[in-house]
């Protein structure tokens, strides 16, 4: 009979046994590239997404980026392209309060990351095609799509390095707010009501080593049931949230880690 051993990572299909860890299997990723485009959104529509005990940051903004992971360590130097969207939030629990960003999504390229990242972190996954971005004429572009239909289309262009001054603002802006957060809500097998049902926080330290400003553009596409059956809700509903303003957009390179022994995902209180 397979009896598990503790501790060890298991996901399903658990009976073949843990997870590797091991040296080879750090969390780092070597190569990161992000494009990333925030905008100030109407405050009672970004509520209404929000679950119990989130509630809008000061200011409403909701920012929508892609990451191309490259010399990932636990996928063995393979390498896989994300679009996340993530709403500036404050969490009140009964023992807690934070500051942070709340994931509404992220639509990744491969069925690795997304598995761990819901199964593991509670991280709201979900697959599509993403290409790598491409540069033309100094203008940064990536997109996302599924079943061939396309989910969004993003660009960055007049790239400029950022002064001094605007480097301090954005790291003061940010000072206590390294928390993203989560909803990790699984329903029973055959069943409506939850078996789980908690939220998270998943940290990960960044070091950056090129930062570029640039003016940001999304192109959030409409879809229909028959073009995008399981993810169609998830697009009209960010579509329909309105750019009211565009924030300066953000390019930068550099690395990644996402397990941090003093700071490891946990459940929030």
């Amino acid at each position: 009979m397979f009896k598990l051993e503790m501790p060890a990572s298991y996901m399903m299909p658990a009976h073949f046994g843990p997870r590797y860890a091991g040296e080879k299997s750090s969390g780092w990723y070597h190569d990161v590239t992000v494009m990333a485009i925030p905008y100030v959104t109407d405050r009672d529509k970004l509520a209404a997404l929000l679950p119990p005990k989130f509630e809008v940051a000061q200011e409403a903004v909701i920012s929508v980026y892609y990451v191309c992971n490259n010399q990932i360590d636990w996928l063995a130097g393979h390498s896989y392209n994300m679009i996340g969207v993530n709403a500036s939030v404050v969490y009140r629990g009964e023992e807690e309060t934070l500051e942070g960003t709340y994931s509404l999504v992220i639509w990744e390229n491969l069925a690795d990351p997304i598995l761990t990242g819901r199964e593991l972190q509670g991280i709201p996954k979900v697959f599509a095609d993403i290409p790598n971005h491409s540069i033309n004429s100094d203008i940064w572009r990536c997109n996302a799509s599924h079943f061939g239909h396309k989910i969004i289309d993003m660009q960055i262009s007049d790239l400029r390095a950022p002064e001094l001054e605007e480097i301090a603002a954005a790291h003061a802006a940010q000072a206590g707010k390294d928390n993203p957060m989560g909803w990790r809500y699984i329903q029973k097998a055959g069943g409506f009501e939850p078996r789980v049902d908690e939220y998270v926080t998943f940290p990960s330290e960044n070091r950056i080593k090129q930062v570029h400003y640039g003016v940001g553009e999304l192109d959030w596409k409409k879809l229909t049931w028959e073009q995008n059956p399981t993810q169609y809700h998830i697009v009209n509903t960010l579509k329909e949230l309105p750019i009211l303003e565009y924030k300066p957009a953000v390019i930068t390179k550099g690395a990644t880690n996402l397990f941090l022994p003093g700071r490891p995902t946990r459940i929030l209180k």
